[in-house]
């Protein structure tokens, strides 16, 4: 199974972008956006984006598979966030007008806390043995999958530690046109990030099974390459993203020959239904 970059931090943006006045529509109580401009950004240009691997960024709940207890396991994401008081605090220093100071954070006692067996993810900066919140205020990291663990259930459904096997939905050998689910071992899938989808995952947006026969499948980042795409322009790639039956995705993620990761996101207002306008994203 071909390997493309890991999914270990936030994926930068392919344009620059800009923050809009207006609440947003995918986090509840942001009174903002952050939308791409027609710039490309210095982060993309410098990982040679022109030379990258498109694929389909697939709407999930991101995973990983590393060692745990001794054998290969599925561990769920889990971001460490701040605590109220340090939230708080963080919030008033983002809408400071005087914020070109930075801001400081305390792991230790700012955040909130995480089961034992959380590990942070792998790029995550590090300052004297600390891992560094991200610009969100955030740390991305990890925790295990146990089979006993309620709050990862659907996660559960889709390994097998006994057998350390796992079901991913992949192309098939003998034709690329189709897909299939296979049982794969979780070696190898050792290190590797894959993203969750089914029917109780965000919405099910590919509609998969149902409440009484739920179905939910793994998908390593990257599986599924776009060809044919337009031009590095704002513009070209909107209209690919509203005209054409390949655009109907949640967004692309470019691989990077350095291993970097670059993102572009279409967000779709709908209103009964039908789409009434398209803008790029973060």
């Amino acid at each position: 199974m071909r390997r493309l970059g890991s999914v270990q931090r936030k994926m930068p943006c392919v344009f620059v972008t800009e923050v809009k006045e207006e609440p947003s529509a995918k986090r509840e109580q942001q009174p903002f956006k952050v939308l791409a401009t027609e710039t490309i950004s210095h982060k993309a240009l410098d990982a040679d984006i022109c030379s990258a691997i498109p694929t389909e960024k697939v709407d999930g709940t991101c995973c990983y598979v590393t060692t745990y207890k001794d054998q290969p396991y599925l561990w769920a994401r889990l971001d460490r966030k701040p605590n109220k008081q340090a939230d708080k605090r963080f919030k008033n220093f983002l809408h400071s007008k005087e914020n070109s100071k930075e801001f400081f954070w305390n792991v230790e006692e700012d955040f909130r806390p995480v089961p034992e067996s959380w590990i942070p993810a792998k790029e995550i900066e590090q300052l004297n043995g600390n891992p560094v919140p991200d610009e969100n205020g955030h740390i991305p990291g990890w925790v295990p999958v146990e089979k006993n663990n309620k709050q990862y259930c659907w996660h559960s459904s889709v390994v097998n530690y006994e057998f350390e096997i796992a079901l991913v939905l992949k192309h098939h050998p003998d034709d690329p046109g189709l897909l299939e689910i296979s049982a794969v071992p979780l070696s190898d899938l050792l290190e590797q990030t894959l993203e969750l989808i089914g029917t109780n995952i965000n919405g099910n947006p590919y509609g998969l099974g149902s409440k009484k026969h739920p179905v939910h499948l793994l998908i390593p980042h990257g599986a599924f390459q776009i060809r044919n795409l337009p031009s590095l322009k704002h513009n070209d790639l909107l209209s690919w993203f509203e005209g054409c039956r390949e655009g109907k995705i949640e967004g692309i993620v470019w691989h990077c020959s350095d291993g970097c990761l670059i993102k572009v996101l279409e967000v779709q207002s709908q209103q009964n239904n039908v789409s009434a306008f398209t803008k790029l994203t973060l």
